[in-house]
């Protein structure tokens, strides 16, 4: 999820840049998880500005979700799964 992504993600690949003497490769770079960065500068001066994603707007989110969460919040993902396991087995979903 990527309200997840963005509150509880690595900076550590952002940080390898940041302190980097060579510009990374396009083979590096598509390794690297760069998913908590918003915007990369490169200013005149030299050096390299990162800018990450507030972690606060997620959490805050994924607050309000888990509080609207019920006692039944996982009788959806239960159904899904008993209807997977007897469509595998050739039932319908209805049986």
């Amino acid at each position: 999820m990527g309200y997840k992504r963005l509150a509880f993600g690595s900076a550590a690949d952002a940080l390898k840049l940041i302190f980097r003497e060579e510009p990374p490769t396009d083979e590096e770079i598509e390794q690297m998880d760069l998913f908590n960065i918003s915007e990369i500068k490169k200013p005149k001066g030299g050096g390299l500005e990162i800018k990450f994603f507030d972690r606060l707007k997620p959490l805050e989110r994924l607050s309000e979700m888990t509080a609207n969460e019920g006692e039944n919040s996982a009788l959806p993902f239960y159904e899904a799964l008993n209807n997977g396991a007897k469509a595998l087995l050739g039932r319908g979903a209805d049986e």
